[in-house]
């Protein structure tokens, strides 16, 4: 488990990460959301031990991260600013990788150069940006690390190579037990993804949601009426968003799925039926709840 406990984080007079607290299950992958600005890369500096916090812990599994050799052996951050040693090729690199790293495995790197199209002897200095991006994974993912850290992991990759990352993430979890965590400012790549997500404003963590939870308590209804109730009529409904149009009603509501189903046909609809609700929009109502303007927060 990562643990970071009241951790503030300081450049100059400038405050990068103020209090922040989480903890972060192991075979998890997290979303850390949230504006450029925010602290994401700040944060994820400090979990892999290239910071040291000016106040408060960073461990994993109740170790202090900073300087503990061993324990960044587990551990692979893959920053926003791709670096690679000057005029090397991915061979080079996986060779100065597996230096570092006692569990890298030639196995993982050869198979992972046959699935994306890299010429593995050409000097990464001429790739472009996504290619340079699907090295750095490639290379990540061969050190096999416990805890794998990507700052904005999917800047520059299509579609299709975004798609087969996202596959490989998944599958990399579930066959070595490890944690990634990926950070992002757009919500939208990171859903169907994360099965947790946190929301970083201001060097602090306004919402830390395991996604099944977060989205369990809300439902989205679009109903008909031959005349239409008004919403003080519904005042059995925790409702959270309430819109009509001549007889049709939109309402997102807190609650069992179910149970407000049941409640809203005891109306006679014409027609009820329930919508998905994306990450964003669940995001949107639980921000606004809590007394913030969403959108000021994620781009």
């Amino acid at each position: 488990m990562i643990q970071m406990t009241e951790v503030v984080k300081r450049f100059g007079t400038y405050t990068a990460l103020n209090g922040l607290g989480c903890e972060i299950e192991n075979e998890t992958i997290y979303g850390l959301v949230g504006p450029n600005g925010s602290g994401k890369s700040t944060m994820l500096r400090l979990i892999a031990g290239i910071y040291r916090a000016d106040q408060g812990a960073v461990c994993v599994d109740d170790e202090p991260v900073f300087e503990n050799t061993m324990l960044k052996n587990d551990i692979f951050y893959l920053s926003d600013e791709l670096y690679f040693l000057p005029q090397s090729t991915m061979d080079m690199m996986a060779k100065f990788f597996s230096g570092y790293y006692n569990r890298f495995s030639y196995e993982i790197y050869q198979d992972l150069c046959r699935i994306f199209p890299l010429d593995t002897g050409k000097k990464i200095v001429t790739f472009s940006k996504g290619m340079q991006r699907q090295a750095g994974i490639i290379l990540a993912l061969s050190c096999r690390p416990k805890i794998l850290l990507l700052d904005e992991a999917f800047d520059g990759l299509d579609p299709v190579i975004r798609s087969a990352v996202r596959r490989l993430l998944v599958n990399y979890v579930a066959e070595h037990e490890a944690t990634v965590i990926i950070s992002s400012h757009n919500l939208r790549e990171l859903e169907d993804l994360c099965d947790h997500i946190g929301l970083l404003h201001k060097g602090r963590l306004l919402l830390d949601r395991d996604l099944d939870t977060l989205r369990l308590g809300l439902c989205r209804f679009h109903c008909g009426f031959h005349k239409a109730p008004a919403r003080d009529e519904f005042r059995d409904l925790q409702i959270l968003k309430f819109s009509s149009r001549g007889n049709l009603i939109t309402l997102t509501a807190r609650g069992n799925r179910e149970e407000l189903e049941d409640y809203l046909a005891s109306f006679n609809p014409l027609f009820l039926e329930s919508l998905p609700l994306t990450l964003e929009e669940v995001f949107i109502q639980e921000m606004e709840e809590a007394g913030y303007d969403f959108n000021n927060l994620v781009l």
